[in-house]
């Protein structure tokens, strides 16, 4: 007689599982049990195709891949890893016996949730997700694989309990038409023309503006605003015609003192719309894909319910995976499922993409506060520009082309879309990805191993999910009738000054809770009579408060300087000799990059050496301070990656660009292959932006097979080192 664990096996051989009602079969007998057992290989063909076995799914043990094997059951292939055992390679969810989820084993020996796979099925992607391998037989599943409502759950998937339908797994003809080997099946169902889809914001806003408003009084909520003149006092006999004044501000705090898993959801913030726009081109196949999948489901699983995210996957062409819908269980489930049908294929067109990113957030009918797109790729675009950055004979390509005109269009009132861009790899433009970030108002990340990831976009989201100033504009006006403003140093920001000199515009747009900024202000200081002071400036600024919608103006205090009739010989304050500090390391480093690229890499250490020397010459450096410290180890590293062109080429440029744009923003970015929280390369991280990285980490020291994922890309240490 053949048990149930027999007949189980034997209906997954088989062409067709077919339902019959749980009162026609015995499940109280104790079949199971005595070792009764028969292997399908010993079943006769005659018998195969008598029938199929009769299964009731909401009671059967499906589990086949987790069952304990016996000596005359089949055993699995010995390439099977324990961690696919346990681990569905789709969800990341361990898979465990009783669960009360399906388990599909492929052909491959390979194992998932069967509704995990049967999602990756219904996108038309018809080979494993781990080994590649082109299956047979595949499972189906109708009418739906969408959860039941209120069943909704992000990790794992739930299975229902109550089908009606049965669960089939159906072999693929032998022969079957080659699909077109540069567009993914992902690509081959239609979209709408205008993207005005997006799920209704709801009541949401008002919920986050009550939780905001029990806040409202407290003054720790505005910008501060510092004013540091370079020496607290002039002779009265001597003018100077370049006189430098700090201008500090300080974005309000989300009240983190130490790391707390919950605080972000906790604390009330803007909800953001935000658009990833991921490269699926065959370069991205295997661990990479797999990684990538990994970060978007880290992204997902800390996204809020008031967020709203959209996934546009590219390759050779674009198209709208997933449309902008909150990220509540329901939502989350939808999106990781979209994610995880992902499949590498064909070539780069990161044009394309960010214009579908871009329209989805042009026809929005429903905006959240604070709207990002996330840019991920590991080559070049292949279709819109053609890269020649590292040749001196070509002209530089027109990068601007890979941008939509919503995103570089120059409007007055600053940037609206920021694209941070990640490269992926060695092989990635970062010259293009660099340039995107640029004109768009984002930051350029480099991720040199691919185990950095998703503490890249940990780092990311932690930013822009704790944004507490919108639109901030920052006005300087002189106040002594004779002082005039000659430069504002304000980095990539826009800014202006007004024809008469007395007053200059910095536009600063978002800030990050306890972000910093600050801005040196280069003026004239006249020669004084008789008063024992000199009024110098005073700042403005005004932006608006994402809670409660208003707009907040604030002023600082007026800044003078004392004007003895001597004045004894003081240092430069060390608050702006730091920020002198960072601007000429800035400098050095655009200056040894243009050298590199004219293939002068002689000249382009010579310069960062050089500009190491003026760092350990200045008041900072005497003072041991941690950002100056933190810069020569900057420059030190850079003077490594230029060793030979061929690790310049390799790692050099992209972490060269990618400091670069850390430096310009005053904003943390990723760069080369550590984002550990000591390096002393993340000088710009917020309290956020660390609690979401020591996130994502701990999520991943929790996950052994997430571990045996992680592999250098790039080993620097393999490299000679500069003479």
């Amino acid at each position: 007689m053949v048990s149930k664990w027999g007949k189980v096996k034997l209906a997954l051989g088989l062409n067709l599982c077919t339902y019959v009602p749980k009162k026609t079969l015995d499940y109280n007998n104790d079949d199971d049990d005595s070792g009764d057992s028969v292997d399908s290989s010993n079943v006769s063909e005659s018998e195969r195709h008598s029938g199929a076995a009769l299964i009731a799914p909401a009671t059967v043990d499906w589990e086949v891949a987790q069952a304990t094997p016996r000596s005359h059951v089949l055993k699995l292939s010995k390439s099977l890893s324990r961690s696919s055992k346990k681990t569905c390679s789709i969800c990341l969810a361990s898979m465990k016996r009783g669960d009360g989820h399906a388990i599909f084993t492929a052909e491959c020996s390979h194992s998932f949730h069967f509704q995990c796979i049967a999602s990756n099925v219904k996108h038309g992607n018809q080979v494993c997700p781990v080994c590649r391998a082109e299956w047979k037989e595949i499972p189906l599943q109708f009418p739906s694989v969408d959860p039941p409502i209120g069943r909704a759950r992000v990790n794992p998937v739930d299975w229902p309990q109550n089908n009606p339908l049965m669960t089939v797994i159906r072999r693929l003809p032998t022969t079957r038409p080659t699909p077109n080997r540069h567009i993914s099946p992902l690509f081959q169902a239609p979209e709408p023309a205008i993207f005005d889809d997006d799920e209704s914001l709801g009541h949401q806003l008002n919920s986050t503006e009550k939780s905001a408003s029990s806040c409202d009084s407290c003054d720790n909520r505005k910008v501060k605003i510092e004013t540091f003149p370079e020496v607290p006092a002039v002779s009265m006999s001597i003018a100077s015609d370049n006189f430098t004044v700090l201008v500090q501000l300080k974005a309000p705090g989300s009240g983190k003192n130490e790391v707390n898993f919950s605080s972000v959801s906790e604390t009330p913030r803007a909800p953001v719309d935000l658009v990833t726009v991921l490269d699926i081109s065959g370069s991205m196949a295997g661990t990479k894909l797999a990684l990538l999948k990994r970060a978007m489901g880290f992204v997902i699983q800390n996204l809020g319910p008031y967020d709203r995210l959209a996934v546009i996957a590219f390759s050779s062409t674009a198209r709208r995976l997933f449309p902008l819908r909150r990220m509540s269980e329901t939502g989350r489930q939808q999106a990781l499922q979209a994610v995880n049908s992902l499949v590498a294929n064909g070539g780069t067109n990161i044009a394309e993409g960010l214009r579908k990113g871009a329209k989805i957030m042009e026809d929005r009918r429903e905006k959240n506060p604070v709207a990002s797109i996330i840019l991920l790729s590991d080559g070049q675009d292949t279709y819109t520009v053609s890269s020649n950055s590292g040749s001196t004979q070509q002209q530089q390509p027109n990068y601007k082309l890979l941008l939509p005109l919503s995103i570089h269009g120059g409007n007055s009132s600053g940037f609206k879309i920021p694209v941070h861009a990640f490269g992926f790899g060695a092989d990635h433009d970062a010259s293009s990805m660099h340039s995107i970030s640029e004109i768009s108002g984002g930051t350029f990340s480099f991720i040199e191993t691919e185990g950095v990831i998703q503490d890249a976009f940990a780092q990311c989201i932690g930013g822009l999910l704790s944004v507490v100033v919108k639109e901030l504009q920052v006005s300087i006006e002189c106040l002594h009738p004779g002082i005039r403003l000659s430069s504002l140093k304000a980095g990539s920001y826009p800014n202006r000054l007004m024809s008469d000199g007395r007053m200059g515009m910095i536009d600063v747009g978002d800030l990050y809770a306890d972000e910093e900024r600050d801005f040196l202000v280069s003026i004239n200081v006249p020669t004084e009579s008789s008063c024992a002071e000199t009024s110098l400036l005073k700042v403005k600024c005004v932006y608006v408060d994402p809670f409660t919608k208003e707009k907040v103006s604030i002023r600082s205090e007026e800044l003078s300087i004392k004007r003895p009739e001597k004045a004894g010989q003081e240092g430069v304050l060390i608050e702006v000799d730091r920020q002198q500090n960072r601007l000429r390391a800035a400098e050095a480093m655009a200056q040894a990059r243009a050298a590199a690229e004219k293939n002068n890499l002689v000249g382009a250490t010579s310069i960062l050496e050089n500009c190491r020397k003026l760092l350990s010459e200045s008041e900072s450096a005497k003072s041991h301070d941690r950002l100056c410290i933190a810069l020569d180890a900057e420059l030190k590293e850079m003077q490594e990656r230029m060793a030979s062109r061929h690790v310049y080429e390799a790692s050099g440029r992209a972490y060269i660009l990618s400091g670069l744009s850390s430096h310009s923003w005053q904003r943390a970015t990723a760069r080369g292959d550590s984002m550990d929280g000591s390096s002393l390369v993340q000088a710009y991280q917020t309290p956020s932006m660390v609690e979401m990285v020591t996130r994502s980490q701990a999520t991943l020291l929790a996950s052994p097979s997430a571990q045996r994922l992680v592999r250098p890309v790039w080993s620097l240490a393999s490299q000679p080192k500069p003479r």
